[in-house]
């Protein structure tokens, strides 16, 4: 499967004093995570929609809808990403309690290509190596 659209799901708190600059980056630089996409893959991020994740329905409806209408990219094409703020024990702060709540509405609406993780930061690794933060 070749993916042609990339969503990056950042949890909806660490967005307020998180820009995403991060995970953009990563992505447009096709480092880490994102080193297997190729230069054609489109890119969008959006949040959960704030505790408990429910607001994640209704975004990727939204979006559903628009990819129908504007692209000839179908659900099997997309890969979600949970960003690293969701899924990780971070600066910003420990894993998500909703994530499973999360991921089951993902997988609900359609969408079966879900990665743990976008942007990885070498100082939050060796902190994890540390025990500073969990592991998971």
């Amino acid at each position: 499967m070749e993916a042609k659209y990339i969503v990056i799901v950042q949890c909806d708190i660490a967005h307020r004093r998180c820009s995403g600059f991060a995970c953009s980056n990563a992505f447009y630089n096709k480092e880490g995570m994102f080193d297997i996409y190729n230069n054609n893959t489109k890119y969008i991020s959006f949040t959960c929609g704030g505790c408990c994740g429910k607001g994640i329905a209704a975004k990727l409806e939204h979006f559903s809808k628009k990819l129908k209408r504007k692209t000839d990219i179908n659900k099997n094409e997309v890969v979600i990403h949970l960003s690293s703020c969701i899924v990780t024990d971070n600066h910003h702060y420990d894993r998500c309690p909703h994530i499973d709540y999360i991921k089951d509405i993902i997988l609900k609406k359609g969408y079966k290509n879900l990665v743990e993780g976008s942007y990885i930061s070498d100082n939050a690794e060796m902190k994890r190596k540390q025990g500073v933060y969990t592991s998971y």
